[in-house]
């Protein structure tokens, strides 16, 4: 389907006259099509990541299904949108931690890894023969130096860091429902981070999710300030979460 005859969304390198990358749109609605929603949020000692756990068909066995990935000990990664540009993400950004650690002798760091993404995925914008990947990725990880990190990278080559996102069908109303509990920079403890990403799932989904309906991901500190691993909590971690969830509601 053509704008007014035009063609120019049939190619991903040609502006229209309105000065817009119709593939590159398409490909932000792949992401929405996708049917799920993600939030993220960023606390004083650590980072969390939160997504529905959705299976397709009911003959898929559902631990064969994840939208998070470990890129290296200290880095998760959760990718929003098609299933196969998931894979073909997570594969570059394996390669470049695995790169970078090989040619610097330390692990990668979280806005360094974010960066590269975004550039290639900015040069996907750029050549006839290559498309968008129509997918949303978050990264995660604890920084030595600045702690905590969150970043989002985008089909169009976008990242940044937050304290809070949201990506997918109501990336929207999560994104107001985080503003206002996060109004005046509160520092949240890794037990608030988990319990107000979830509780923001479920506000802007309007569902009461079972533990086996969730993935969550997260970085934290340990006490001593020496385990900044990444890890998915286990179902009955979550279950934990639930209950402190619907016990205060």
């Amino acid at each position: 389907m053509s704008r007014g005859g035009s063609g120019y969304d049939r190619h991903i390198t040609i502006f229209s006259p309105e000065g817009r990358l119709f593939q590159v749109e398409y490909a932000f609605k792949a992401v929405r099509t996708a049917g799920v929603t993600s939030i993220a949020v960023r606390g004083k000692d650590s980072v969390v990541f939160v997504t529905q756990k959705k299976v397709q068909d009911k003959l898929i066995d559902p631990t064969s299904v994840t939208r998070l990935f470990k890129i290296t000990k200290y880095v998760g990664m959760l990718v929003t949108g098609l299933p196969a540009d998931t894979r073909a993400i997570v594969q570059q950004a394996r390669q470049q931690a695995a790169d970078f650690r090989f040619k610097f002798g330390y692990e990668v760091p979280v806005d360094y890894l974010a960066k590269v993404l975004a550039d290639k995925a900015q040069v996907y914008t750029q050549h006839a023969y290559m498309r968008p990947l129509g997918v949303i990725s978050m990264l995660i990880g604890i920084d030595e130096e600045r702690g905590p990190q969150l970043f989002k990278v985008d089909p169009a080559g976008y990242y940044v860091g937050y304290k809070a996102t949201a990506v997918g069908v109501k990336e929207t109303e999560a994104h107001n429902f985080l503003e206002k509990k996060l109004k005046g920079n509160p520092a949240l403890s890794y037990d608030e981070a988990v319990i107000t990403a979830i509780s923001a799932l479920q506000g802007v989904l309007s569902e009461e999710f079972k533990a086996a309906d969730l993935e969550v991901g997260v970085v934290r500190n340990g006490p001593d300030g020496s385990d900044r691993a990444f890890r998915v909590l286990t179902t009955e971690e979550v279950d934990h979460f639930l209950t402190i969830i619907s016990e205060r509601d």
